[in-house]
This record gives structure tokens, sequence and C-alpha cells, in this order.
């Protein structure tokens, strides 16, 4: 608001005006209707009954197996049904399953740490899931072969090395966690949901994500949503439409502030070697967008492979060291923020947090 003010003084009212009509908001659009439509009761049973069924095939106890999926499987999960959709899963079934016990505080950054850097790398699989990916895959022709070949192992073996790093360190909780039993859930006593429902709640999620680049669509099919939510309201929760109001007022923000941000991210990009662009990307995306760091990267002419690998995958590893890197965070940081002191997440224990998971993914990304 004070940018478009200062705009309109500045240069006039229709200045101001062009220039937040010269703007892209197809992507907050797209996060606000996902997190709405993932976050649906119908949806999350489902994600919590795989996530739990699979758990039964682990070794080890149901807490433990429980929390090792949702930062493990959820986000690669991402890559498919797209990063906000997996974030908002995963945090919901992490407040739910864990952050409503008495966990602790480092327990509690620990999870938040690897959860954000599990998704901001987990949803690269794909060329159309992650959106510093989706920024650049059509121009630079990345395909689903070239994605797995590159980013989708790598990303799976980092994801897989972050949930199991941290499901050990904090097995002693974790296992008292599994003695003490599942917590009661708000919609425990509501009514069972027919699986022709749940399937219908599905389909709207896989049209979302289909259409996600066409605004016009996913909108219309969220419209739609809507009127069956409202329809069958006693099989539903709560719509999470506040949270997801906030989470895209953020990044319809940050698609703002970002337009005035090439005069020196372009300009340093120019200057630097594919080694230096993706230390230079992990470190630039804790400040700035990394869809917004990746756009400004597909402008400059004549990049090498090399070169764009180093600036995307530099971009999805530092996407978890602070709330503002990564799209999908702001969701995250609305669902758990509750849970601790104060009802904030601390910036430095949040970066302290997802130090060490970003490190693993600086290793898979730059040592296989």
């Amino acid at each position: 608001m004070v940018l478009i003010a200062y705009i309109a003084v500045v240069g006039g009212g229709g200045e101001a005006l062009h220039y937040l009509e010269s703007r892209n908001y197809t992507e907050p659009m797209f996060v606000f209707v996902i997190m709405v439509v993932a976050a649906s009761r119908p949806i999350l049973l489902l994600a919590r009954a795989a996530v739990e069924r699979g758990a039964l095939l682990l070794p080890m106890p149901p807490a433990m197996a429980t929390y090792f999926l949702a930062l493990f499987l959820l986000p690669l999960l991402g890559s498919f049904i797209t990063e906000p959709a997996a974030m908002t899963l995963a945090a919901l079934l992490l407040r739910d399953r864990f952050y409503s016990m008495p966990i602790s505080s480092r327990l509690k950054y620990a999870t938040i740490g690897v959860l954000f850097v599990n998704v901001s790398i987990g949803g690269t699989m794909t060329p159309f899931a992650a959106p510093p990916v989706l920024m650049v895959a059509a121009k630079w022709d990345w395909s689903l072969l070239f994605m797995l070949e590159h980013f989708g192992w790598r990303s799976a073996l980092a994801c897989l090395v972050n949930a199991g790093g941290v499901t050990l360190l904090f097995a002693p909780e974790l296992r008292q966690l599994s003695a003490a039993g599942t917590p009661s859930s708000a919609g425990q006593d509501a009514p069972a949901v027919p699986w022709q429902l749940t399937l219908v709640h599905v389909l709207f999620l896989f049209g979302v994500v289909v259409f996600a680049h066409h605004a016009i669509v996913f909108m219309a099919l969220f419209l739609f949503f809507l009127g069956v939510a409202s329809a069958y309201e006693r099989y539903q929760d709560r719509l999470i439409l506040r949270e997801a109001l906030m989470v895209a007022f953020f990044l319809a923000g940050l698609v703002v502030l970002g337009g005035q941000q090439q005069w020196w991210l372009q300009a340093l990009l120019e200057r630097m070697s594919p080694t230096a662009v993706y230390y230079g990307a992990t470190a630039l995306t804790a400040v700035t967008d990394n869809a917004a760091l990746t756009y400004l990267g597909s402008l400059v002419e004549g990049l090498t492979d090399e070169f764009k690998y180093s600036l995307v995958a530099g971009a999805v590893t530092g996407g978890g060291l602070t709330v503002i890197a990564n799209a999908p965070n702001p969701a995250g940081y609305s669902i758990l923020k509750n849970r601790f002191e104060h009802e904030e997440i601390s910036a430095l224990g949040l970066l302290a947090a997802a130090a060490i998971p970003t490190v693993v993914a600086i290793g898979a990304f730059r040592l296989f």
C-alpha cells in the first residue's frame, strides 16, 4: 500500500494503476484456492489415513512413523498436488497430531525447520508444482524427465535424510507420544464422510492443480466447491478462508514489491559464476521469494545449463530459511504459529532450525 501510494503521489494515479495491472496475481489466487480445498475435512482425512496406514508398515512406534512420513512423504507429494497443498496438509496433520500435545519447544522448531526445507525441495520432482520451477520450466524447456533426472532423486534423498534425522534425534520424545496415544481431534465426533463426497473433493483438488495457470478456470471450480461444501456442511470443518486469505494477501504483496527488485537482482546475477549463483541464490532466497528470484534469472539471456540448474537449485535449497523465502511457507506459518509461545514463530529460531536441513539439501544438490 505504501509503495502504490508513493507511485500515485509521484507519478500519478494512472501510473499506479498501470503498475498494479502489470503484475500477475495468478499465484496468490491459486495458493488461496488450493489451501482452502486441500484443508477441507474430506481431503485432510484422506491424507491422514494414507499417512497413518503407511506408518503401520514401518518398524517403529506409531507416533514416530507418522511424524517421519509427515515430514518425508507429504513434502514429496507436493510435486504432484503442488507445494501449497502439501504444506497445508502436512502442517494441519502435524498441528493436530503433535503440536496439540505437550511437546518441547526444541521439537516444535526442529519440526517446522525440516518441514519448510523439505516442502521447498520436495516439489521439484515435476515441472509444475514448485513456484520457482514454474517460473522457468516453460522458457527453458524443462520436462518431467529432466526434473526427475536433475532434481527429483536429489530432493527425495535430502527429504529422507532430513526427516529421518529429526525423527531419530527426537526419538525418546516421540516414543512418549506413542505411549500417550493419539490426541483427541475436534472433528473426531463428526459423521463419517461418504466416499462419494471424498471423491468429489479429490476431483476438485485435481482440477485446481491441472488449471493452476488459468485463474478463470480454477476460480470457477472454487465457486462450485464452495457450493458443495455449503450443501454438505455436516461433513465439513470450518473452511480456512481467513488463513488462506492472509497468505494470499502476503504473496500478492510480494508480487507488487518484487516488480521493483529487477534493477539490482538481475545485475548481480549477470556477474556471478554457476557455483557463486547457487550459494548466492540460497542466501538471497532468505530475503526475497525464491519464485521471484528464478523469474528474474530467467530474464537474463545466454545462460548456460549449469547456471540455470544452479540458480533453481539454490533458490529451492534456501526456501526454508525464512517465512518469505518460499510461497507455501506463510501457509505453514499461519497454521502452526498459534502452537508456539506467544503465538509467534521466532525468525531466528526458524533460521537456526532450518540451517542443518538446508546444509543437507546443499550436499544433495552439490555433491551428487
